[in-house]
């Protein structure tokens, strides 16, 4: 869907008319949209390609000096359905089969926030408001065209060479779209991602050569230029479930390696309690240019 080769060009042009059909539904559901003012600053970050581009650790990076602040995401991969309320500054309020991992990493990221998932996101704006929140961050918003916000697009370091939208490619929405975010932050030129290790809670310099990746995302290779080279890689489809049977599977094919995974990873890894387990961890740190564009939310 990305960068194709040669067969699989020649099939993204023969589903080239489905595309055109989609595209023509999205730019209607878009321009017939009445967006509502619910009377609150409302920022949404999203992407136009099609999986992970770093939305959870943008917002995280937002909001997390904030007050009265909500974060509202579908729940991707929940087994749980409707609104629910993941937790209220630094509560847990559910496990993570109800509330997903990415709203779970949010929760845990973000104490000072109210984290909500649900698949209604007027609903979910609503009940916010009801809680006390001033402004709120909607966790992959942008094609939510019911609603009045701020809308801030990412922009990968490296960009798809396959340029159509789905079927055909990896694209939600043309690129001509990035025209109509309020706000596009391109990685490596509007921030970047400053990546540390930890094990057992604590920082260290570098993970042992004798380590596994771990890992349940979007798009894993882009981990790997983290890693040393010729890292051995385990990974699953996004937002999958890790089991007992898996780690037992990855401790005969690996007996005397550690696991690396990311903070998405380890908060469905951690009930199993690994010691030979470490972490990446995620920052992104935004230009302060950004981050006065963006000053209208502190007021």
């Amino acid at each position: 869907m990305f960068f194709p080769n040669i067969f699989q060009k020649l099939i993204s042009m023969a589903v080239l008319p489905f595309t055109v059909i989609y595209c023509i539904y999205v730019a209607f559901k878009r321009v017939s949209a009445k967006p509502f003012d619910f009377g609150i600053p409302i920022v949404s970050v999203g992407n136009l390609i099609v999986g992970g581009s770093g939305k959870t650790p943008v917002v995280i990076a937002l909001a997390k000096d904030k007050k009265n602040v909500a974060v509202i995401l579908r729940g991707y991969g929940r087994k749980s359905k409707g609104l629910q309320i993941v937790s209220k500054n630094g509560k847990i309020l559910c496990d993570i089969n109800t509330s997903g991992d990415e709203a779970m990493l949010l929760a845990k990221s973000l104490p000072k926030a109210i984290i909500i998932v649900s698949e209604n996101r007027s609903e979910a704006i609503k009940t916010a408001k009801d809680l006390g929140c001033k402004i709120v961050f909607l966790d992959d918003g942008f094609n939510k065209h019911n609603i009045n916000k701020f809308d801030i697009l990412i922009r990968p370091e490296v960009e798809p060479t396959n340029i159509f939208c789905l079927p055909s490619g990896g694209y939600r929405e043309t690129k001509m779209m990035y025209s109509f975010a309020n706000m596009v932050l391109k990685e490596e030129v509007d921030f970047k991602r400053i990546v540390t290790f930890k094990h057992n809670g604590n920082m260290i310099e570098q993970i042992p050569e004798n380590t596994v990746l771990l890992t349940a995302i979007s798009k894993p290779q882009r981990l790997l230029k983290f890693l040393q080279k010729n890292i051995k890689m385990v990974a699953y489809p996004d937002h999958y479930y890790f089991t007992k049977k898996d780690l037992e599977q990855i401790k005969l094919k690996y007996p005397d390696y550690n696991i690396i995974s990311t903070q998405k990873d380890f908060v469905k890894l951690e009930q199993f309690k690994l010691n030979n387990l470490y972490i990446m961890d995620l920052e992104i740190k935004m230009n302060e240019d950004i981050l006065d564009r963006l000053d209208f939310i502190n007021k």
